[in-house]
């Protein structure tokens, strides 16, 4: 059930009771926006985020019905460096359990794990700029980050499309909270990351964000001001883009407007 909606800037924000409800509403647009655009392009190009919190939203992604898939070409937006290749933390292995091995796109580029970060940045950048993006599907993190941009690295100007962070405190202790390591120790320092620009340049942008543990990550994206300090809120500047809640991530934005 949806219980709100409303916009900030250019944003449009939606608020559900349940994550199960989020999921579904946000499976259902992205499923809109796929068959529209394949409406007007023999083919087209899709960005993934990997993270527990996109789960409803993948799993009603995939089993929905009448998405013509082999006309889809998949990426993911970041990956973690060093880890190993069959790691289950691999987000391009949690992507290939949650949405590549169920449906038959047409491509699924992977970042992956090489210890070569150069050589990687410079083959899926080659794959970015070859065509334009037509939809992100994204998530926001506890610290604001989008991907791996956390705020310390985060660029809105950023002349890459792809490159080599080091992940702050707050985003290595959300890997624990989401249960993918047990210990902050186990978590990799470094990743590779899709730009803010790479993502921004994209025509749709869909973000889901669940839980409470990303309440104020999602005030900030909101309500706050649109700098780098919280990433998410480059969002407001986008001419398509849709945040995706529930109650608990959005407990601190729901008196804060009229639906």
């Amino acid at each position: 059930m949806i219980l709100k909606t409303f916009k900030s800037d250019n944003l449009d924000i939606k608020v559900f009771d349940t994550r199960n409800d989020m999921g579904k509403a946000a499976a259902a647009d992205v499923a809109a926006c796929i068959k529209e655009t394949l409406g007007r392009k023999k083919e087209i190009r899709m960005v993934f985020a990997a993270a527990p919190s996109q789960n409803e939203f993948l799993e009603a992604l995939a089993a929905t019905e009448g998405i013509e898939w082999g006309r889809v070409h998949a990426l993911h937006m970041d990956e973690y460096v060093n880890l190993p290749a069959d790691a289950p933390q691999g987000f391009g292995n949690f992507l290939r359990r949650a949405i590549f091995d169920k449906v038959p796109f047409a491509s699924v580029d992977y970042i992956g794990t090489d210890k070569d970060s150069e050589a990687t940045c410079r083959r899926y950048s080659e794959i970015l700029r070859s065509t334009a993006i037509d939809i992100v599907c994204m998530g926001i993190g506890e610290n604001g980050h989008i991907a791996f941009n956390d705020p310390h690295v985060a660029d809105f100007n950023d002349p890459l499309l792809i490159k080599k962070v080091d992940l702050d405190q707050k985003c290595r202790m959300q890997q624990v909270h989401d249960g993918c390591f047990k210990d902050i120790s186990e978590v990799p320092e470094y990743a590779l990351t899709l730009t803010v620009p790479a993502m921004f340049n994209a025509d749709h942008l869909f973000c889901v964000v669940p839980a409470a543990s990303k309440a104020e990550a999602v005030k900030g994206a909101v309500f706050g001001p649109v700098s780098e300090k919280c990433p998410a809120s480059i969002l407001r500047r986008h001419k398509s883009a849709i945040l995706y809640t529930d109650k608990d991530s959005a407990k601190y934005i729901m008196d804060w407007h009229d639906a």
